[in-house]
């Protein structure tokens, strides 16, 4: 019987790239809901070809713009995934980038068997309610990010209190080890990813090893560890993509070629993928070096020691703030410097911590206000 899918951001690098394995192997996969925000052309033609009984999307500029097509192809055009009756996904995937993902995951988990998550915003933000989510509607959880895939693969049946620490591995981005002027970096350099094929947001977190620190703070919450048992190691090849060590000793890493293809494929078939074209990715000739972040190049790793922003609150201003620093360097209003400096600079000021003393994250809606108030006290 065919797996019944549902994408939400199917119009993402993460969607884009599920659809292309589920493209070569239609037999197995039903593509019931396919989702998007603004690429409307993309989402016409995946539509086209997976002929899916759903699309959802909030965004009324593209539902106008497809609402013709899909009253043609006769699918159903959701605003609320709660309109949903009667559907239980094998496999859902949430790839919608930023906090806009939040609550589409939490909606979509009671109609979905098992969910794949490759949005850090949400679990950092809401981890607790996608976890309450989890275990009322018994929905299995894979993270697909390259890291915790990993991670959750080398700790799996293994006891925590033999762990002694957890490495996620950097690629320390387009500018690591050149000799660039990052007060001059352009949003095109900076999104220009060496080894990855990923969005802007998110490429642009990597340039400056923020990707690794909300990594940290998303691994810290999916694995009930502190962020104290994780370190940051720069890998430029980013062919190994975590390390654990253990207690006796022992180390184990998870190596595979850096294609986002790997981890969605082995979660959607539940590691008995076989792919031919990535199956036999050692390389003997690829040589593999690692290093130490240096503060002083990277300096948002600084904010792994502010203790009294790392909790429930202030992992939700530490995304918050950084996802609306990034977009305004995106849109040339600050420089590339500026988004970890203004950063940092704000998480030590007082109306954040009399916000943090002030505020707890204990229904959905705080979040929200949290962000609100992020948009207020940037400048």
């Amino acid at each position: 019987m065919k797996k019944k899918i549902c994408i939400l951001g199917s119009t993402g690098s993460i969607g884009v790239s599920t659809l292309e394995i589920i493209s070569k192997d239609k037999k197995n996969f039903d593509v019931i809901l396919l989702s998007g925000n603004s690429n409307y052309k993309l989402l016409i033609s995946q539509a086209i070809k997976f002929k899916p009984k759903y699309i959802y999307s909030n965004n009324l500029f593209l539902i106008d713009k497809i609402k013709f097509f899909c009253k043609k192809k006769k699918i159903i055009i959701i605003s609320d995934l709660n309109l949903l009756k009667k559907v239980k996904f094998d496999i859902t995937i949430s790839a919608i980038s930023g906090i806009a993902g939040l609550l589409p995951t939490l909606n979509i988990i009671k109609f979905s068997k098992k969910i794949l998550i490759a949005n850090k915003e949400s679990i950092i933000c809401g981890w607790k309610f996608i976890y309450k989510e989890l275990k009322k509607y018994n929905c299995f959880f894979v993270p697909i990010d390259s890291e915790h895939f990993s991670i959750s693969n080398l700790i799996k049946n293994k006891n925590k209190n033999s762990i002694e620490k957890i490495y996620l591995l950097a690629s320390g981005g387009p500018f690591f080890g050149k000799k660039v002027n990052l007060h001059k970096v352009t949003p095109a350099q900076a999104a220009k990813h060496p080894n990855w094929k990923m969005g802007k947001k998110i490429s642009i977190d990597s340039a400056n090893l923020m990707n690794k620190i909300l990594e940290v703070i998303e691994a810290s919450l999916i694995f009930n560890f502190p962020i104290i048992k994780f370190k940051i190691i720069i890998h430029p090849q980013s062919l190994i993509h975590a390390i654990v060590e253990f207690r006796n000793g022992l180390s184990t890493m998870l190596y595979h070629n850096n294609n986002m293809k790997i981890p969605i494929s082995n979660s959607l078939y539940d590691n008995f993928y076989i792919n031919k074209k990535t199956n036999n990715n050692f390389s003997y000739d690829k040589a593999l070096s690692f290093y130490n972040p240096q503060t002083q190049k990277l300096p948002s790793i600084r904010i792994l020691g502010l203790k009294k922003i790392l909790n429930e609150t202030g992992f939700v201003l530490i995304n918050g703030l950084n996802e609306i620093l990034v977009d305004k360097f995106l849109n040339n209003k600050i420089l590339f410097t500026d988004i970890v400096y203004k950063l940092l600079t704000i998480l030590k000021s007082k109306v954040v911590k009399n916000y943090l003393k002030n505020n707890k994250i204990r229904h959905i809606n705080d979040v929200f206000t949290a962000y609100n108030f992020c948009r207020s006290i940037v400048i």
